[in-house]
């Protein structure tokens, strides 16, 4: 299976976490056939942006409708940890259903690549997506 997201595109979500440092930068990841073919940026809407992450719902219903219309799917999202590593945190498990969702998470200069499923092999809700980032 080839990768799931392209370096060009991880390349970006690294520029965009290193161009906001103090905060948890956040958006989805859209394409089709399992292929990410977009990084859409969000607001961060979280109560708490330097710890937390909340795409905003205007950024995701615009998505979901537009995908609807023959537009790319919903595959996943992206965020970054700020003073962190790029591996699901705690918070990140509590949050994400599992529903086959891609999370590409950023720390610094590492960009890692996780599907929320059931039973996962991190935090009983992640596993890596190997080889194909």
């Amino acid at each position: 299976m080839g990768r799931v997201i392209s370096t060009e595109l991880l390349v970006r979500i690294v520029a965009e976490a290193a161009a906001s440092p103090g905060v948890e930068v956040c958006g989805l990841l859209l394409g089709r056939g399992g292929h990410v073919e977009e990084a859409r940026p969000s607001r961060n809407v979280a109560a708490d942006p330097s710890c937390m992450f909340e795409i905003d719902p205007v950024v995701l219903i615009a998505a979901h409708r537009a995908a609807r219309a023959g537009g790319p799917a919903v595959l996943g999202c992206y965020h970054s940890h700020p003073s962190g590593v790029a591996v699901p945190s705690c918070r990140d498990a509590e949050d994400a259903a599992a529903n086959g969702w891609l999370w590409a998470i950023v720390a610094g200069l590492d960009v890692q690549v996780w599907r929320a499923v059931a039973d996962g092999a991190l935090r009983g809700r992640f596993e890596e997506v190997g080889g194909e980032r």
